[in-house]
């Protein structure tokens, strides 16, 4: 049945992708931009790993940056016990592969070639990798069957898998038993992902649960965040401090007037906004909207600030530090495709709020639970919560009491990840 799926795979859906691609790639900027860097892809590979032919090599590949950013603790700790081995670095989107350029412990970063059995034969030839880890879920056929066929070992990290996953229709199901049993072995974040993985029958793979490497990496950017002074006490200083991180559109259409009603309250309110997307387009709008309703001023022009109520960031990379300023924190696209990371602003010890586009985040249902985190479904609820959390200080500390001790409790998954997959070299 492996041999039938492959045919299906390559002869159907491969150019059916490439033909989606290209046509999208007239049409979307960064499908376009995704494109172009991948030209003479394999001619930069084989002159970037020529330093590298001697040594053993691990190759991490994620989707994107936030994928990524589960990735750097495990590298962190093979980098510093196992120096002599090299990092190869892959991502299938641009925005993680240019965010990542400047990243120091990788040895080789490049974007991964379009699945085909061509490309993942050729790819994997240049390489040459020890092992391959696959971040999260971002698992791509050919590369996987090639990986199997050269018996070099492939492990799937920080493996979520929920209950309901469109995975589990049956004969997309029947697609993944054949993909996943060509893994060396799976480590889950939970115990339920364990359970959720082993309902396909993967019989002859290692499911091990180890945890959830972003934990890890919320406590290492927030140790290092301790050092970086981004905006001075005297603006924060006796100031209630809302910190809205990853923020869409639609996250705002309720912010913004909740915003309004509690300055009515609180003058001293002061609102840290970091779109998720700081593009001049994004930022003009946010401005018109907040126009003669809340003043405003971007973070590249702080030196002139005069008591601005909105501070809006127009730059990407400062998210993580930004939320040890804030009392409370709201975690934008809950109101889209789903809430980014709530577990950067837990590490400091505050109540989080986030959108109802939750159900797949774990962390979100267990801070819930827990009393620390917030579901929001308008305007009222913001407005009703950041209230309560301004004027009951108590019981704003007991919330950020719990939201830091749950991260601490969940620290080590990076130690446990590392004795699995060291052994494989």
């Amino acid at each position: 049945m492996l041999v039938v799926w492959k045919i299906f795979y390559n002869i159907l859906f491969v150019p059916l992708f490439w033909f989606v691609l290209l046509f999208l790639s007239f049409i979307n900027k960064k499908i376009s931009k995704g494109a172009k860097g991948r030209k003479n892809l394999f001619k930069k590979l084989e002159e970037q790993v020529i330093p590298l032919s001697k040594n053993k090599k691990i190759w991490f590949h994620s989707a994107s940056m936030g994928e990524f950013e589960q990735a750097k603790p495990i590298i962190s700790i093979i980098k510093e016990k196992y120096p002599e081995i090299k990092i190869v670095v892959s991502f299938f989107s641009p925005s993680g592969y240019e965010n990542s350029l400047k990243y120091e412990l990788a040895n080789l970063i490049t974007y991964l070639p379009f699945d085909s059995f061509f490309n993942a034969s050729k790819f994997l030839d240049i390489i040459k990798p020890n092992l391959a880890v696959f971040m999260r879920y971002d698992i791509w056929p050919n590369f996987i069957w090639q990986l199997k066929r050269k018996e070099i070992p492939c492990v799937l990290v920080d493996a979520t898998m929920s209950k309901n996953s469109s995975r589990k229709i049956p004969l997309i199901k029947n697609f993944h038993h054949y993909l996943f049993s060509c893994f060396s072995e799976i480590l889950t974040v939970s115990k339920q992902d364990s359970i959720n993985f082993q309902n396909f029958n993967l019989t002859n793979i290692n499911i091990q649960v180890v945890g959830d490497t972003r934990y890890d990496q919320v406590y290492n950017r927030s140790i290092n965040a301790k050092n970086k002074n981004l905006i001075s006490q005297k603006i924060t200083e006796h100031k209630k401090i809302v910190v809205v991180g990853s923020c869409w559109k639609k996250d705002e259409e309720i912010l913004f007037p909740a915003f309004v009603r509690l300055l009515e309250h609180y003058n001293n309110l002061l609102v840290i906004l970091a779109p998720h997307e700081p593009t001049e387009k994004n930022l003009e709008e946010i401005e018109l909207e907040l126009k003669n309703k809340i003043s405003s001023i971007r973070f590249s022009n702080i030196d002139n600030y005069k008591n601005e109520n909105i501070i809006i960031i127009d730059c990407v990379g400062l998210l993580v530090t930004l939320y040890s300023y804030g009392q409370v924190a709201y975690v934008g696209g809950g109101f889209g495709d789903g809430i980014h990371n709530i577990l950067e602003p837990a590490i400091y010890g505050i109540p989080i709020m986030f959108g109802p586009k939750n159900k797949n985040a774990q962390e979100a249902s267990e801070l819930k639970r827990l009393g620390c985190g917030f579901e929001i479904m308008n305007e009222n609820d913001i407005y009703n919560n950041i209230f309560h959390f301004f004027s009951n200080e108590q019981s704003r500390s007991e919330a950020g009491k719990i939201a830091y001790k749950h991260v601490m409790d969940n620290i080590g998954a990076s130690e446990n990840i590392i004795k699995e997959i060291m052994s494989y070299l």
